[in-house]
């Protein structure tokens, strides 16, 4: 299978600081639900806006869809790319312009000069996906933060994308919006769209992700599935971060019984591995 997108010893600095990644290099497959974690500082929010074309790096190979963006960076490759490989930010607020969800909503494809009846048709799909046809005419500063949140992603969504990049999206999230959004997500997921998700919430990632790339000082000191990643005691260490509860868990069940078991990612695979104790 040929990679989504592919980057290749890429290196970035802003002027008078230290590089924010150095040569980093990573490919990603269609379908695939990556967590993109590190400290704060690591480079994870530089490495998200380089794979959506707003930064462009001092050195190294951006490819979408084995087609070189850098170093060239093309207009019609860089409007490609970001069709492609949506971003929600952090902040709604940020990303947020318009009066009403449906005129946000409407904004990217209107953009890419689409006949009206096919950005009507675009936002309307995108608005049933996130749960927001009733709102269409609200002003959307006047939302919560995960309404805000849906609508952020309802954006990137009216745009067909095959990437979506999702910065830190549990954070500022109350316990229900939290799981809304993972039920959001992996609808998502199930629809096709390659996710990648930076985040500090390890309990999340454990859940949510298959495969884990670890930054630290704008390196990659870590890709591989989840479940060893995030069990590796050094690459924990090296990059501040911790194991999941549920591998806490089943390491304590593990040393009790005296016998190994796999790092469950889900309750309902901790309570499997319980059952499993009993026989």
């Amino acid at each position: 299978m040929k990679p989504l997108l592919e980057l290749q010893n890429l290196t970035f600095r802003s002027p008078e600081a230290a590089p924010a990644l150095r040569q980093v290099s990573l490919a990603v497959y269609p379908g695939e639900r990556i967590a993109v974690m590190g400290n704060n500082g690591a480079g994870k929010s530089t490495f998200f806006l380089i794979c959506n074309g707003i930064l462009r790096p001092q050195s190294g190979n951006l490819f979408f869809q084995g087609q070189a963006v850098s170093p060239k960076y093309a207009k019609k490759q860089v409007m490609e790319l970001r069709q492609n490989v949506g971003i929600v930010f952090q902040e709604a607020d940020n990303q947020i312009i318009a009066s009403t969800v449906e005129s946000e909503v409407s904004f990217g494809p209107l953009n890419l000069g689409l006949p009206l009846a096919e950005v009507q048709q675009q936002v309307d799909n995108a608005l049933a996906d996130m749960n927001l046809l009733a709102y269409r005419d609200r002003a959307p500063q006047n939302l919560s933060g995960g309404e805000k949140k849906r609508v952020s992603i309802a954006d990137i969504l009216a745009m067909h994308p095959q990437i979506i990049l999702l910065d830190e999206p549990t954070a500022s999230l109350d316990p229900q919006n939290t799981i809304l959004l993972e039920q959001t997500l992996n609808q998502l997921s199930q629809a096709g769209i390659t996710l990648l998700v930076s985040t500090h919430d390890i309990d999340f990632a454990c859940r949510f992700a298959e495969r884990a790339v670890v930054f630290s000082t704008g390196e990659i000191i870590a890709d591989g599935p989840v479940s060893e990643v995030l069990n590796d005691d050094q690459i924990i260490a090296q990059a501040g971060l911790r194991k999941p509860l549920l591998f806490e868990a089943a390491s304590l069940l593990t040393n009790a019984l005296g016998r190994p078991a796999a790092a469950p990612r889900s309750l309902a695979e901790f309570a499997e591995m319980l059952k499993n104790t009993k026989k």
